[in-house]
């Protein structure tokens, strides 16, 4: 049975009735307004006295629960999702380069070698048209003007198709490649010795990287499979399937690329947590639904070993962030 619509004052006035406690209509109205009532629903969702539960839920809130929770919770997803985003853009820009280069020198002089069956999996090679080089993709500029010059060549060379290829198209190419000397050749640059590990630590990757871009919810993420036993450095059997697991694994193959942009997520990271964990209500979920420990800066290093200009740069990253470090200092 459909329900009908409420208006934000009805929306407001059933939160109220379900145990919320609000101190400001007016602010809690521009919020509804603003991330819409069903969207803060999943943010409130942890605050509920049956949470977990999802086929007996009561929608009744835990006391004591203020309306600024889950907002607070929401925009810690906010800001985690701009970091992660950041940083794994990275990841995805060098797994294009290094796919499309040695793809192209193990497959020299054929320019078009992700479309040929002789080097990956035909039903890649097949919904290629359908998939990848739609109407819509010719329609790039670079693509465009290719076609003008060279009318024809069926395709661009792979240095231009890849490139423009969105990353979950790239993750598709990876596993359909036909050499698995290729595919470990492509997985050891990112320090991981066995391809299956790789290509589950690169789906979860773009999984991840598409929650971030869609705006879902990350505080409660889970992969869609399991993490595979590698070389990210997971522990606990539960990190296996929660957010902190799956920011382990970013961060791993983050330091293949970069181990100074490694530690920048890191340290940045620290300064959300040190912000949302100052509120307890914030930090009891942090670390029963993402598995987010408090210190996460030092990933994978004790703090004896961890070095002074690293500290250096996380005291001055949390200065700035709150406004009070003195560059002449």
């Amino acid at each position: 049975m459909n329900k009908p619509a409420l208006s934000i004052d009805e929306q407001l006035a059933l939160l109220k009735s379900r145990g919320l406690t609000v101190h400001d209509d007016a602010k809690a109205k521009e919020v509804l307004g603003d991330i819409g009532y069903y969207r803060l629903g999943f943010y409130l969702f942890p605050f509920e006295r049956t949470y977990p539960e999802l086929h007996h839920r009561t929608h009744e809130y835990k006391e004591g629960t203020k309306f600024g929770d889950a907002v607070k919770l929401y925009y810690f997803d906010f800001d985690l999702r701009n970091l992660l985003l950041k940083y794994i853009s990275r990841i995805e820009v060098n797994f294009r380069t290094v796919l499309t280069y040695e793809g192209s020198i193990a497959y020299n002089p054929d320019a078009l070698w992700f479309v040929n069956p002789a080097y990956v999996d035909y039903p890649f090679v097949n919904a290629f048209d359908r998939i990848v080089y739609t109407s819509s993709f010719k329609k790039n500029p670079t693509i465009k003007r290719h076609h003008k010059k060279y009318p024809e060549e069926p395709y661009a060379p792979a240095w231009k198709t890849i490139e423009l290829m969105t990353l979950g198209e790239n993750v598709k190419l990876y596993c359909a490649l036909l050499d698995n000397n290729l595919k470990q050749t492509i997985c050891k640059k990112f320090g991981v010795r066995y391809v299956d590990v790789f290509e589950n630590y690169i789906e979860l990757v773009r999984i991840l990287r598409n929650t971030c871009a869609h705006g879902s919810v990350l505080f409660d993420f889970k992969p869609f499979k399991r993490i595979k036993r590698g070389p990210a450095n997971l522990e606990s059997p539960e990190e296996y399937m929660n957010l902190y697991g799956s920011i382990k694994v970013v961060h791993y193959l983050l330091k293949q690329v970069s181990e100074n942009r490694a530690n920048d997520m890191m340290m940045e990271l620290q300064v959300i947590l040190d912000k949302y964990n100052s509120y307890p209500e914030i930090a009891e979920i942090l670390e029963k639904c993402a598995g987010l420990p408090k210190d996460i800066a030092v990933i994978n290093k004790t703090v004896s070993e961890a070095s002074p200009k690293f500290f250096h740069r996380l005291v001055k990253l949390l200065a700035e962030k709150f406004g009070c470090y003195n560059k002449n200092s």
